[in-house]
């Protein structure tokens, strides 16, 4: 006698189908076959399982008590079963394909949902995670293959990674409309000289960068509020507070809600940079992703030089 093990998922599927509907044939049409074909694979699990399941009086299919009992388990195990079976058609179909993405915190806001929706247009099975982590964790997830794919503003590749800047544009002015400022179409440091000013966090990278500059030029600004992140500084700025310098993918979120967004004429630039860890399985949803990325920040970037007007 063969042993339980070599019954398969469409053996359960056809008992629990005969004992839900009680016959045969009523299986068959639940199931989508003809009623010999659901006949001929009873046989096989009783067969396999070494059971008596059914008594056969003429047409009908009378449960034994040790199909009753064996019913009552199916009952609980079945439901996990169509689970794992629909979960395997939709892998194989590419209908679930969910992607774990880490990226910066700016990015999970500023970027990510536009590329969700595109690629959830072109191919809609995907799902995706998404954790937003500061630098140092981010470069340690993504060189650990943690993820799939991960997002953030450096040129250089974490260590076991691939990258590929798919967004490459300067930081930008921003100002509250009908700030004196907004009539010109590009600002020099000198601009701000005395102006109120909303600015990142002291140990901000582009801070640093932008104070720096400031410096060398002899320019001294009001600082009157800090903040930690480029999107609390574009919405501080929105209600009239002051001007800033911030990375253009977040003054472009905020231009809908009437930010002024003016080129710098200094050049501080800014990357979008997709990372994918070079030791975890190629796929066919990270490239679809991918590619919603790349179309996405070339949407932006056309969006900024439309927006920001050109350099002078």
């Amino acid at each position: 006698m063969l042993g339980p093990m070599n019954f398969n998922f469409r053996h359960v599927e056809v008992f629990w189908a005969v004992m839900s509907t009680g016959s045969a044939t009523a299986a068959a049409a639940m199931l989508h076959t003809s009623q010999p074909t659901i006949s001929r694979e009873l046989g096989r699990f009783e067969h396999v399982t070494g059971l008596t399941l059914f008594q056969r009086t003429g047409a009908k299919l009378v449960p034994t008590e040790q199909a009753l009992m064996l019913f009552e388990e199916v009952q609980r195990s079945y439901v996990g079963l169509q689970r794992i079976a629909s979960a395997a058609d939709g892998i194989r179909h590419h209908r679930h394909s969910q992607l774990s993405i880490t990226c910066l915190p700016a990015f999970s806001h500023g970027l990510l949902p536009q590329v969700c929706r595109l690629a959830r247009q072109r191919h809609p099975g995907i799902s995706v995670s998404i954790a937003p982590q500061e630098a140092p964790a981010l470069q340690e997830s993504l060189s650990a293959q943690r993820y799939h794919l991960g997002l953030t503003e450096d040129l250089a590749a974490p260590p076991g990674t691939a990258i590929e800047t798919l967004l490459l544009e300067d930081v930008v002015c921003v100002l509250p409309a009908g700030h004196p400022l907004c009539a010109r179409e590009v600002l020099a440091p000198e601009d701000f000289e005395g102006r109120d000013v909303v600015c990142l966090a002291p140990e901000d990278p582009y801070r640093l960068r932008t104070d720096s500059l400031f410096r060398e030029r002899g320019v001294e600004r009001r600082m009157v509020v800090e903040t930690l992140s480029a999107s609390a500084v574009c919405a501080t700025v929105n209600l009239g507070v002051g001007m800033a310098i911030v990375n253009p993918l977040t003054a472009l979120e905020y231009a809908p809600r009437g930010l002024e967004i003016r080129r710098f004429s200094e050049s501080i630039p800014y990357a979008v940079s997709l990372v994918l860890p070079s030791h975890r399985p190629a796929s066919d949803s990270v490239a679809r992703f991918a590619a919603a990325l790349r179309d996405t920040c070339a949407e932006i970037g056309e969006a900024l030089r439309t927006l920001a007007g050109p350099r002078a």
